[in-house]
Formats: structure tokens, C-alpha cells, sequence
């Protein structure tokens, strides 16, 4: 079944949603490597593989029609937006002449073209736990508390550092023995297991190849975990680091807020990746066959740069969503995940004032494994206050993978039946990263943003409905999770609604099919 137009000028989409578990359309074989890079792509009923229906939509139901450019926030830790498959898809400002030194058009902040970056030069940060510390006296009760918990999350973090290295070390020698034994540079998993004669040195080699192909970890991403080790200690739990001399401004003070600057990549590509590849889920060009495919390309990017590699502070995620709300941002994605939030009253005032401005919040429900219902283990930014959510406008969304079964919820995602509504694709997900690379990287970081795609698009062709009513379309109709799956912090066999408010996962081809029942455009 095909769109019809209707008389008053808009779309309505006609089809046949998947609103029953298909445990029998489930594809128990490997992904081959096309469906490994597109899977948060697919549909269950046609390709057996669990994602959001993109191409279905596309297909059989968008076709060739275009919706209204919608902009969308990435609060994230800079993008890359000198990247091929994000150029065309880079929120432009206008109102503003770039490189100027000057605040064309009054809205506060000079020269930005294409977003802000409220971090200045500063990458590395504290923890907000060190933070906090940091303000008691070092005799109080509360110090000594603090102190406790960053000894011990450094010393877990140099356990961390060491077996990294010794990974690498492996790595190193057993690549070594591999090229001399094959007499070539580059080689397959399954050159090396069908060379015969194997020596004992050799067979050590391919026991530690198999271990890192089974848990997907190459060199780059050994590298990239060692980085972040060293990151630990250096800054996130170092209690005489202190990342915030480089911004300049007074953090535990709101109305300072002459800082930061128009670089909304940053001071380095690579700290950009995170942002990058988020970035890529929602928008990267869908057209031109190369690297990976966004969910909708019609979609500008706006760049807020306010995420370190360490905590974020609440006041730059505060001024952060207000400038995306005040500059013309109708969904905003955020990848934060911190417990403890000094100046939490700041960031509910910004999504009130997100709200008020119909503009919806599509958040990560975070990387602990863990139940983040009221009561539970926090995780910020949150809507909830004393077990109530505060606005209508704000979604929060796990993480599943690409197999339809018990192992359906990613292992790591947080999870809540009253402070998680949704999951979406974030197991593995292949996006853009900076210096025109791609990877796959997982994380209910890659959750948000492929919801966020989802609201863009039902935004896109659907302006007239409501931030509260675009998040109410995205539950209702999305896709039912595997009818018993794991959950993430017991392992047991759980009903889905027991670690979401709805048990589904986001679906575009859904999605769009409620939108055009006008019970939702009430």
C-alpha cells in the first residue's frame, strides 16, 4: 500500500504497521557484512532483522515527496562538519556573517554559524563526583566519602590501563608471528585458520585472533580504549586537574555567559568522534552510496559542542538546549549519562522553556546496565522530579541489537518501565567518525540519535503536530521487542514492558502511518 494525497495539502500514508511480535521472521544466520553496516535500517518482516524500517518507509511510503527541513540539535562533543557525507546536512545560521568578530543577529553569541561550542579548547574534564569533591572541606565526613570512591575508580581505571597494554602487546606479537608465517602483510581470520602446518606459536596467534574477532575488537579500538584509561586518570578522577581554566567562565554561575566560541568541531577532529558519528545516524547522505546512510538527510545539523571526554556541566547543557530552542531547533538529541547534577534546577528550567516552545528532547537512557526508574540509580539529564515527569516533550530511549531474541536489549542499556520509554538500534550501529572514516560503535548514544531521525522525519512531513504528540506517535507505534528478553542487570527472562514504558522499539515506517490518523492531531 502507497501514500495518497489529500485535499488539504497534506500526506497521508496508508500501509499495513507492524504492531505483533514476528518471532517467526527472525534470521538465526550471521548478518553478512551489508547487513552488518545497515541493520538499524531494516525491517523484520522483510530482511528478519529487527531495525526501525527506514527502507520500507523510503520505499513504499516517502517515495520521491519531501517534507520541511527540520533542524536538528546535536548536543554532543563537537562534529566534524567538514565531512563528505555531512556537508549537505550542516545547519547554516543565516542571520549570521561568518568570520566577522561580530553578533550579527543579537542572539548572544558572535559568529555562529553553524552552532556553538561551549567547551572553548578545554577536552578533558573531571567527573562531576570530583567536582563535588572538590567543594567540601578535606576533614569533612562528605571529602573523606568522595575520596573513597575516587581511589577507587583509579585504581580500577590503572587495572583498566594495564590490561589495554597488555592486549596491545599481544596484538603485536601475535601479528608479527601471522605476517611472517603467512608471508604477507595483510591477512583474513580465515587465511590464518586454514594454514596448515601450524606451529604451536602460530596456534597461540590464532587463539588470540579468535578471542578479538568474537568480541569485534580490532587495533584502533584497543588504541582508542587505552585513550580512554589514561583519560581516567589523567583528568576524569585526577582531583588536581582542573579542564575549565581553558573556557574561562564561572560554571556554578548561570549568568556568566560571555565564553566558549563559534569552532563547533573543536579543537581537535578527534575529539569530535562521538559527535561525528552521532551526527551521521541522524543525517549523513543517504544518496550518493558511500560510507553509511542517515536516517534522514533532509534534517540540518545544528552543532552544540557542551560534552567533554569527562563529565558534562549542567550549565552547559542548560545554554546549550536554550540556544537550540531560540535558534530554530525542532528536535534536540542529547548523549549525556553523569549521576549526580549540582545545578539540575538550570536544566529544568531549559527543558520547560523547550516545552513551552515545542520542541522535542531525545535522550539517551544511559550505558550502566542498570534501572533508572524513581528511586533507582539516577542518570541526568532527566524529566523525572519526585517520580514525576516534569514535561511532555522529553523521550528517553534504551538500546536493542540487531538478533530478534532473548538477547534482543543491548547488554549495556539502562532501562526503566517508567523512566525509559522506547529502545532503538545501538548495538554495533556504523556511522561517519572525523577525517572521513567510519565505525561502528555502540552505546544508547546511538539509541538517541536514531530516534531522533525518526521524530525528524514524522517533523518533516507532519509540522503541524506537537512535540508531545510526535514523542506519543514514536511509543505507540513502534515495533514489539522480542515477547521475553534479558534483562541487562539480572540476566532473567523479563517481559519487555517490565524495562520500558511501552516494550517497543522506534519504527519509521510505523511511525508514519500514525502520524496520519488524526487522532494524533488532536
Amino acid at each position: 500500500m502507497f501514500p495518497l494525497l489529500i485535499s488539504c495539502g497534506g500526506i497521508k500514508f496508508v500501509g499495513s504497521p507492524t504492531l505483533t511480535t514476528l518471532t517467526q521472521f527472525n534470521k538465526k544466520q550471521s548478518l553478512v557484512e551489508e547487513e552488518e553496516k545497515y541493520w538499524h535500517l531494516m525491517d523484520l518482516s522483510q530482511d528478519s532483522i529487527p531495525g526501525m524500517s527506514v527502507e520500507r518507509a523510503y520505499q513504499e511510503l516517502i517515495k520521491d515527496q519531501k517534507g520541511e527541513e527540520v533542524i536538528v540539535a546535536v548536543i554532543d562533543s563537537g562534529v566534524d562538519i567538514e565531512h563528505s557525507q555531512l556537508l549537505s546536512s550542516v545547519w547554516v545560521n543565516e542571520d549570521e556573517i561568518p568570520n566577522n568578530n561580530l553578533d550579527d543577529d543579537l542572539n548572544g553569541y558572535i559568529d555562529d554559524v553553524h552552532g556553538w561550542n561551549f567547551l572553548a579548547d578545554a577536552e578533558l574534564e573531571n567527573m562531576e563526583s570530583v567536582r563535588l569533591q572538590k567543594k567540601e572541606d578535606p576533614e569533612s565526613n562528605a571529602y573523606k566519602k568522595w575520596e573513597k570512591d575516587r581511589i577507587k575508580n583509579l585504581e580500577n581505571k590503572e587495572g583498566e590501563l594495564m590490561g589495554i597494554k597488555e592486549m596491545l602487546r599481544q596484538f603485536r606479537e601475535s601479528d608479527s608471528i601471522i605476517k611472517i608465517t603467512l608471508e604477507k602483510e595483510n591477512y583474513s581470520l580465515e587465511e590464518v585458520e586454514s594454514f596448515s602446518p601450524k606451529t604451536f606459536a602460530l596456534l597461540e596467534a590464532l587463539m588470540f585472533n579468535r578471542f578479538l574477532n568474537k568480541n569485534q575488537l580490532t587495533k584502533p579500538k584497543l588504541e582508542k580504549y587505552l585513550k580512554g584509561a589514561e583519560s581516567g586518570i589523567k583528568a576524569h578522577y585526577n582531583i588536581n586537574f582542573d579542564g575549565r581554566v581553558l573556557v574561562g567562565d564561572n560554571p556554578d554561575d548561570i549568568n556568566d555567559r560571555n565564553y566558549g566560541n563559534a569552532n563547533v568541531i573543536g579543537p581537535s577532529k578527534d575529539g569530535a568522534t562521538h559527535g561525528t558519528h552521532v551526527s551521521g545516524i541522524i543525517a549523513s547522505n543517504r544518496g550518493d552510496g558511500k560510507g553509511n546512510k542517515g536516517v534522514f538527510d533532509g534534517a540540518k545539523i545544528m552543532v552544540l559542542r557542551a560534552v567533554p571526554d569527562g563529565d558534562e556541566y549542567d550549565k552547559d547543557v542548560a545554554l546549550a538546549i536554550r540556544y537550540a530552542v531560540d535558534n530554530g531547533a525542532k528536535v534536540i538529541n542529547t548523549s549525556f549519562g553523569k549521576g549526580y547534577s549540582p545545578h539540575k534546577e538550570w536544566v529544568w528550567d531549559a527543558l520547560r522553556h523547550a516545552e513551552k516552545n515545542d520542541v522535542l528532547i531525545v535522550n539517551a537512557a544511559g550505558n550502566s546496565g542498570a534501572n533508572i526508574n524513581p528511586g533507582e540509580k539516577k542518570s541526568y539529564v532527566t524529566d523525572e522530579v519526585d517520580g514525576k515527569e516534569m514535561v511532555s516533550n522529553f523521550i528517553t530511549v534504551g538500546a536493542v541489537g540487531s538478533s530478534y531474541d532473548p538477547d534482543h536489549i543491548a547488554s549495556f542499556s539502562n532501562f526503566g518501565s517508567e523512566n525509559v520509554d522506547v529502545f532503538a538500534p545501538g548495538e554495533k550501529v556504523w556511522s561517519s567518525v572525523p577525517n572521513e572514516k567510519y565505525e561502528f560503535f555502540s552505546g544508547t548514544s546511538m539509541a538517541a540519535p536514531n530516534a531522533s531521525g525518526v521524530a525528524a522525519v514524522v517533523r518533516s512531513f507532519f509540522p503541524k503536530l506537537e512535540a508531545h504528540q510526535v514523542k506519543k506517535i514514536l511509543i505507540d507505534s513502534g515495533m514489539p521487542l522480542y515477547p521475553s528478553v534479558k534483562n541487562p542487570d539480572s540476566g532473567s527472562l523479563v517481559h519487555p514492558k517490565t524495562l520500558s514504558r511501552s516494550g517497543k522499539m522506534v519504527n519509521l515506517y510505523n511511525a508514519l502511518i500514525f502520524a496520519s490518523n488524526k487522532n494524533y492531531k488532536k
